[in-house]
């Protein structure tokens, strides 16, 4: 493994989750603050933040079953809602009773189904109060959200399963990294080193065979839309956007529609040339909007 990596890892635990173990970073002092990393990475999407974050922060970020650090099992349905539970597990296990919460792509989607279990009282584990939200680029609603061609082919087609024995290969490498640049804004595009960090999240503990798995989450987008929605339109927990625009999935058009939906929006948009990871493309722009909306939360409580 990449040194770099080592290190990341190497400053983790683990903790059973229903017999899988669950990588997780905890440090810091202050406020408890869960990060809910996207897909398909782990928590190592959280390095350019990581450092300024544990200042101010009791910081919580696992790796999500299926990704990352954390057990990848193969007979296994990966769904938004046991995401949730694990999230909700772990914080139950550290004894974590409230906490901030700053998430990103499939993390929105599991936010948002922790939000609804703190609207509706629904929550599997523990009481969680979620003090504020911050959501980065994500399918926040599925009728804006315009996935790659290639992302909806390995997860909502058979074509899944058919490359599966292939991801890991240099013919899977050519296929995945153009759709990864895409995503990037044009000034930020991941160097030769970041992509093979990439590749190397992807592959620690064969998880090339379950990465497409994983990425049906999406499905999960549809079936609980409205249910997440009216969480988000009724809830008292202050929510802010902070979005890359250039983010041909979830940017500007997300941003736009988010303010649609959502009364009294919060939306902080940030250059142009951002795209879909904000945290690692201009990380003290986002670091600056979100500690803004928690000393705005923090100041009202």
């Amino acid at each position: 493994m990449d040194a770099e990596l080592e290190r990341w890892k190497s400053a983790g635990q683990y903790f059973d989750y229903l017999g899988f173990n669950i990588f997780y970073r905890a440090e810091g002092h202050g406020p408890h603050l869960l990060l809910i990393h996207g897909y398909p990475f782990n928590t190592w999407d959280w390095a350019p933040l990581w450092d300024r974050l544990t200042q101010r922060f009791t910081v919580i970020a696992p790796d999500m079953l299926g990704m990352g650090f954390s057990d990848k099992p193969v007979k296994y349905q990966y769904t938004v809602h046991d995401h949730a539970d694990m999230h909700e597990a772990l914080l139950a296990h550290l004894g974590v009773e409230s906490a901030h919460v700053l998430a990103h792509d499939i993390g929105d989607s599991v936010g948002q189904e922790m939000l609804a279990r703190h609207e509706f009282s629904e929550q599997a584990y523990g009481r969680l109060r979620i003090e504020s939200i911050t959501w980065l680029n994500g399918g926040l609603f599925n009728e804006a959200y315009t996935p790659r061609l290639m992302q909806k082919a390995l997860s909502r087609t058979p074509l899944g399963d058919i490359m599966s024995p292939l991801q890991g290969s240099p013919l899977s490498r050519r296929l995945i990294e153009p759709t990864l640049n895409e995503l990037f804004g044009p000034n930020t595009k991941p160097s030769r080193r970041m992509l093979d960090l990439f590749h190397e999240i992807l592959e620690y503990n064969d998880g090339q065979r379950v990465t497409h798995k994983v990425g049906r989450f999406v499905n999960d987008r549809y079936t609980h839309r409205n249910r997440w929605v009216r969480a988000m339109r009724q809830t008292d927990v202050s929510m802010r956007l902070i979005d890359g625009p250039v983010d041909p999935n979830s940017g500007r058009h997300m941003a736009q529609r988010y303010q649609e939906v959502i009364p009294n929006p919060d939306v902080v948009m940030l250059d142009d040339t951002i795209g879909h990871w904000p945290q690692i493309e201009a990380p003290a722009a986002v670091l600056t909007h979100f500690m803004d909306h928690v000393e705005r939360v923090t100041a009202q409580q």
